[in-house]
């Protein structure tokens, strides 16, 4: 079971949401906060798998909130996906200086917002597409994010190369089996290498790495809510 603490200043975002999780049988909502003092304080009482945060929330804000969970030893298992309407170029930014695990918006469908959760659950990491033009912005000004060297992926074959550029131009991992005639496995097992080679610590930096080794421009007609 995974259990998910819900941190949102509206009551009826966070009744919707425990409503829409309720209905996967493998997660349950085991907390509630208001503020992001409220969702730390929470997830050091409770067990839990997934913070499901906003960013916009009175007194500490989300991304403060997620810099204290993932930087206390106590929670390292952890893990918090942004959920927000404002999937700005600094939000994603310093989402990803906070080491989030995932940033998606607020407009994802129901089975895709499950998903998400299921992905970061098992250690995964994601990207909205429209996060990853964001983050492609952010590359391109003065302040750089976290990454690999710019020579980290000369260490990949040309295929996991292939899967990550495509990754980073905010493709799926299903979206890029599709475009490439693999399986979704297969693109997953690419990613995977991919992180252990270049020596990254998630899929969140590898398109960072990626980003910021290429000129990559995002490509058209892929959703925003796919994981």
């Amino acid at each position: 079971m995974i259990n998910v603490v819900i941190a949102d200043d509206q009551s009826l975002i966070r009744a919707g949401f425990r409503a829409l999780l309720s209905t996967a049988g493998d997660i349950q909502v085991v907390g509630e906060a208001a503020t992001g003092e409220e969702a730390v304080a929470i997830v050091r009482t409770v067990t839990a798998d997934v913070v499901l945060m906003d960013i916009r929330m009175p007194g500490m804000d989300g991304i403060e909130a997620t810099r204290q969970i993932r930087q206390d030893a106590r929670l390292i298992d952890v893990r918090v996906l942004i959920l927000t309407t404002f999937e700005s170029d600094d939000y994603v930014a310093e989402a990803v200086l906070a080491r989030a695990n995932g940033f998606i918006g607020k407009n994802i469908e129901a089975k895709a917002l499950i998903d998400a959760v299921r992905t970061v659950a098992a250690n995964g990491s994601l990207l909205s597409s429209t996060a990853t033009r964001q983050l492609m912005k952010r590359f391109r000004a003065a302040r750089p994010l976290p990454c690999a060297g710019a020579d980290a992926l000369k260490a990949l074959t040309a295929r996991e190369q292939e899967v990550v550029m495509l990754l980073a131009s905010g493709m799926s991992a299903d979206e890029i089996a599709d475009y490439l005639c693999l399986s979704p496995l297969t693109v997953k097992t690419h990613i995977g290498r991919a992180i252990t080679k270049t020596g990254v610590r998630d899929r969140v930096q590898l398109v960072a790495t990626a980003l910021n080794s290429a000129q990559i421009e995002p490509q058209s007609g892929f959703a925003d809510n796919n994981p």
